[in-house]
C-alpha cells in the first residue's frame, strides 16, 4: 500500500522520510548481494518473438506457414519443428508485497518479518530483471528499465504505509495487458482477493507469479500449552489452553491453503510458490527468476 502524501502534514512527512531513509540503506545491501548470488551475469527473460538469436525449436502448430518450417531439423524426425527466435523488446513485470499488518510478524529476533524477507525478495528480483533489460515496476505504477529504478522501488517500500489491518490485497483495475506480475504475501487472511485478480489477470493475458512468505513458526506451529493467539492488528484473538491439541489441524488448514493457492495459479496459468524466512532467500529468487523466464 503506498501512502497519500497529499494527506500527510509537513512534520507527518519529514518524520516519514526520515524513517524512511534510515531503513533504506540495509534494504538496498541486502538485495544487491542476493541479486549478485543469485544472477551475476543475468540476460533477459526469454520468449519467443522478433529477434535475430536462435531460441529453441518447437514441434510445428496448425497455422504455422512452411516458410517458418526447419525442413533440415524435421528431416531427423516423423514430425515437423519451428526454429523459434529470441523476442528482443524488454517486457514488464509488475510487483506488489502485502503491507498488511501480518507481513510484520517475525518469530525470532535472529529472523527478519515477513514483509522484510519479502520487500528484499522483490527488490532483488527487480534488480536481477533491471540488469536483463527488462522493465520493472511496482503495480499501480510505471514500469521502467535502469539502474535507477531499483533505486525508486526500494524507496517505494521504504515509504510505503502499513494497511489498517491483517489484511491486504493488490487491485485488479491496477493489471495492465500482456505483462508478468509478482505478488508476494503470507496469503493467510481471507483469499477470495485471489480469484478475482486472477480472473482479471486471465482477460488481460497476464502471467505471474503467487508466493507465500511465513515465518517459521506459521510454518510448524510450535506452541504448547496456554498460548494467547493475537494478530498484530489486535482484530484477532484466541485463547487456548493446549495450544499442542491445535497443532495438527492448524497444518492441516495450511495444507489446504496451499493446495488452493496452487490450483488457483495452476488454472490461470500462473506459478505458486513459497518460502520460510529461516531458509535461504536465494533459493526463492532463483525459483522466482526461473520460472518468470519459463
Amino acid at each position: 500500500m503506498t501512502p497519500n502524501p497529499a494527506a500527510l502534514s509537513p512534520a507527518e512527512l519529514r518524520a516519514r522520510a526520515d524513517a524512511a531513509s534510515a531503513h533504506l540503506p540495509g534494504l538496498i545491501l541486502s538485495a544487491e548481494r542476493l541479486a549478485a548470488m543469485v544472477a551475476p551475469g543475468a540476460h533477459g527473460l526469454r520468449r519467443a518473438g522478433p529477434g535475430e538469436d536462435f531460441w529453441q525449436y518447437r514441434p510445428a502448430h496448425p497455422g504455422d506457414t512452411a516458410r517458418s518450417i526447419d525442413w533440415r531439423r524435421s528431416a531427423r524426425s516423423d514430425a515437423q519443428y519451428v526454429r523459434d527466435r529470441e523476442a528482443q523488446t524488454a517486457q514488464s513485470i509488475g510487483l506488489w508485497v502485502s503491507a498488511g499488518q501480518g507481513m510484520g510478524y517475525g518469530g525470532g529476533a535472529d529472523r527478519p518479518t515477513k514483509g522484510h524477507r519479502a520487500q528484499v525478495l522483490a527488490l532483488a528480483l527487480a534488480m536481477v530483471l533491471l540488469r536483463g533489460g527488462e522493465k520493472v515496476g511496482l503495480l499501480g505504477q510505471p514500469a521502467r528499465a535502469g539502474r535507477v529504478q531499483a533505486d525508486r522501488i526500494a524507496e517505494a517500500f521504504a515509504m510505503a504505509a502499513t494497511a489498517a489491518d491483517d489484511s491486504d490485497a493488490p487491485t485488479p483495475d491496477l493489471l495492465r495487458p500482456n505483462r508478468r506480475l509478482v505478488i508476494l504475501s503470507d496469503f493467510l487472511t481471507d483469499p477470495a482477493w485471489v480469484q478475482a485478480l486472477l480472473a482479471r489477470a486471465g482477460a488481460l493475458g497476464v502471467r505471474g507469479v503467487l508466493m507465500q512468505v511465513l515465518d517459521p513458526d506459521e510454518e510448524n506451529f510450535p506452541y504448547s500449552g496456554a498460548v494467547v493467539f493475537r494478530s498484530l492488528s489486535g482484530r484477532v484473538r484466541h485463547d487456548s489452553r493446549d495450544a499442542a491439541g491445535l497443532r495438527q489441524a492448524y497444518l492441516t488448514r495450511l495444507a489446504e491453503r496451499r493446495d488452493w493457492l496452487r490450483a488457483q495459479a495452476d488454472g490461470a496459468g500462473w506459478h505458486f510458490g513459497h518460502h520460510s524466512t529461516d531458509h535461504a532467500p536465494a533459493v526463492a529468487l532463483g525459483w522466482l527468476y526461473r520460472v518468470l523466464g519459463g
